[in-house]
């Protein structure tokens, strides 16, 4: 018997609330949801000298703290500075230089650091237990610490590329730190559309947030889902049940929760999605903020699956084309069973 058709669903335009702006839903654009599959994940070429493998510690760039503090070649985690590092921690930080009529800069200064997960060079995040995956939320979360102590940082991001076409250079699994003396755009715009739901309700948008059909799963002290207006088809989000600005506040007992949860989501995306190329984004709190703004911002994890490319419409509006609707998604991403 003929499989009977999936009734198509019209196209659909959402408010993300959380960053304030549109998502394009267009079903009719794409297949089955669950046909989605990644149709290849090339890794960068460069894993027959890999500088951040156990023994090759001498060819990266300084080391600036490992896990244990104390090992030697046993070590589980390093943090070191970017070779290659997009800004210079090396710079004073100068004051805003105008250089012509309405065009502003400011020095390159910053850090720009690496987050060695693994020793091994084939094990990735969610191949590490969730005890491992939280000591690597820990030594993020150090790193974050030791960098507020420069008073011209005002922002951290931490994020993570896997795969080429995500970003990734290096094949063995790490995550990277850039430290900013500003406060980039689309963080003021986040947090600025979460003040104004914050005025509008008495709440916080995150805190606020009803999972119900978008619920994948959730632990103790954390939930996942597929958000409201997804930008990216299958995108996951994980979020603090606990309001919290700032991800640097997270505790021992909470990373290790989170390290389970997310390692369960990686593990979940991967298995669905052939091992897709995504990136992985920590959003949180500029370090000087006003503290008026504490009660509206909500510190979350961003998971974005590299499934389509980004074409002219996306680049000229700002409005991204989903052709998977986030219900639908997350109840793929729930089914998913995870063999222990």
């Amino acid at each position: 018997m003929a499989e009977t058709e999936t009734p198509k669903r019209s196209p659909e335009i959402r408010k993300d609330k959380i960053h304030n702006r549109w998502v394009l839903f267009s079903p009719a654009r794409s297949r089955r949801p669950s046909d989605f599959k990644a149709k290849s994940n090339p890794q960068p070429n460069n894993q027959t000298k890999c500088p951040f493998c156990a023994g090759h510690e001498h060819e990266c760039a300084p080391e600036i703290f490992r896990v244990p503090e104390h090992s030697t070649n046993d070590w589980k985690i390093r943090v070191i500075q970017n070779l290659y590092p997009a800004v210079s921690r090396e710079l004073d930080f100068q004051n805003t230089l105008v250089t012509v009529v309405g065009d502003v800069a400011v020095s390159g200064f910053g850090f720009h650091d690496v987050v060695i997960e693994s020793p091994v060079h084939s094990v990735n995040l969610s191949h590490l237990s969730p005890v491992q995956v939280g000591e690597f939320l820990l030594a993020s979360k150090k790193r974050i610490e030791q960098l507020r102590n420069c008073e011209s940082i005002k922002y951290v991001q931490v994020f993570k590329n896997h795969g080429a076409s995500a970003g990734a250079s290096m094949s063995h699994s790490h995550t990277q730190i850039i430290a900013l003396p500003i406060v980039p755009p689309t963080v003021s715009a986040r947090l600025d559309s979460m003040m104004e739901y914050y005025k509008q309700t008495g709440k916080c948008s995150l805190c606020d947030i009803q999972p119900n059909e978008f619920l994948i799963d959730e632990s103790a002290h954390f939930i996942s889902l597929v958000p409201f207006a997804a930008t990216f088809a299958f995108e996951i989000w994980i979020i603090p049940r606990d309001h919290s600005s700032h991800f640097h506040e997270i505790d021992t007992e909470k990373a290790i929760d989170l390290g389970g949860l997310l390692k369960l989501m990686l593990s979940k995306m991967s298995l669905q999605l052939n091992n897709p190329p995504f990136n992985l984004l920590i959003h949180t709190s500029p370090f000087q903020d006003d503290p008026s703004h504490a009660p509206s911002t909500h510190w979350f994890i961003q998971i974005a699956p590299h499934l389509s490319g980004v074409g002219g419409f996306e680049i000229a509006t700002g409005c991204y084309i989903n052709p998977v609707f986030p219900e639908d998604a997350a109840k793929i991403l729930r089914n998913v069973r995870i063999s222990n």
